[in-house]
């Protein structure tokens, strides 16, 4: 697909605004883009557009790029072209890897599948979205699939282990009132102490697990006893052990800090994307085999992507990056114009390749 092509259509995308939970216009645009390529697609419970190409029978190797960025609807989203770079929110993640899938589809021959092929573009991949739109994919049609690979990331980097995420919306409550005329307890004493616990839990340098509280809000006023406060609390780690045990840990110094403040407390599981080996190393080696005529050599990494949710299936996983860029989650991100060919070349070479393998 011609280079000017490539940053038409990746402007096209990255300037159709999709926060987490609100991916329908996008996921209205890929449906058309995807349809006008002359492949039938359907858009599912989910919210998922999904098309499913190539021979009836078999098991499918799965492509999923998802839809969503972390940017609110308010968020301008206008993209604008420096030098070799487009620059501009959510124009990498994963608008870029979106753009890659369609100029896929947009050149494929399906007489060439010797297998079936799907291809997704998934919804709830990021913030709070707890893989929503491939956790209901896998629910429902893992048995008919051989491997999942989510196109997501940069190029040269392959994810092959799964980090196990959890998620707690925690709410402290307390009667509140006026900051001379009441001792109430305060919401908002309770939330600090239940910071300052969960950043002396001690964690393990290996196997690496982190602790983050990304969020905290509440009170009313200046002069008034917070009667509510909140804090969103994320949790990592490469062991499920590990995890669980730090699990365990957090909500009980959560609940101390509550009882210490003389308020309740709330704890409301948000997210819980399982953890561990994705079982991929013979897509790791197609992989691998598919950048070399670039010149690009695919290290292996471990993160939390959509390719999560194929754990609990013992379904062979990847994630696989197919673009250059920066700034990932900020407004200011950017793409290398030229990597998207790259990356095109690399995801053709890839479905090639396990067309002519032994897996599934």
């Amino acid at each position: 697909m011609p280079h000017e092509d490539l940053c038409d259509l990746l402007t096209r995308i990255a300037q159709t605004p999709a926060p987490t939970f609100q991916e329908g216009e996008r996921a209205a645009l890929l449906a058309e883009l995807w349809s006008a390529a002359g492949h039938r697609v359907s858009i599912d419970e989910a919210g998922n557009v999904v098309a499913k190409i190539g021979p009836p029978s078999g098991r499918a190797l799965t492509l999923a790029a998802h839809l969503d960025t972390v940017f609110s609807a308010q968020t301008d989203v206008t993209v604008s072209r420096q030098g070799a770079r487009l620059v501009g929110p959510g124009v990498g993640d994963n608008s870029a890897s979106l753009t890659v899938v369609t100029a896929f589809l947009r050149g494929l021959d399906v007489r060439t599948l010797k297998r079936p092929l799907w291809v997704v573009a998934n919804v709830g991949e990021e913030g709070l979205g707890d893989l929503k739109g491939v956790k209901h994919l896998l629910e429902g049609h893992a048995h008919e699939m051989a491997a999942f690979v989510a196109v997501d990331g940069y190029l040269g980097v392959a994810v092959t282990r799964a980090v196990g995420v959890r998620r707690y919306r925690v709410s402290f409550s307390g009667p509140g009132g006026h900051s001379w005329g009441d001792q109430a307890p305060s919401a908002l004493h309770a939330l600090g102490l239940a910071i300052t616990a969960l950043y002396s839990l001690p964690l393990p340098l290996s196997p690496r697990t982190t602790l983050n509280v990304g969020l905290a809000v509440g009170g009313t006023s200046v002069n008034s006893i917070a009667g509510s406060s909140e804090l969103l609390l994320d949790l990592r780690s490469l062991d499920a052990a590990h995890l669980s045990g730090l699990d365990t840990r957090a909500r009980h110094a959560i609940e101390g800090a509550a009882r210490q403040a003389g308020v309740s407390v709330t704890l409301t599981l948000v997210g819980d994307r399982p953890g561990g080996d994705l079982n991929a190393d013979a897509l790791l080696e197609l992989a691998r085999r598919a950048a070399a005529p670039s010149g690009i050599d695919i290290r292996s990494a471990a993160s939390s992507t959509d390719a999560n949710a194929a754990v609990p299936h013992g379904l062979p996983a990847l994630s696989l990056g197919v673009y250059r860029g920066g700034h990932a989650h900020r407004e200011d991100e950017w793409v290398q114009l030229d990597s998207l060919e790259t990356g095109l070349g690399v995801l053709k070479r890839f479905v090639d390749a396990y067309q002519r393998s032994p897996l599934g």
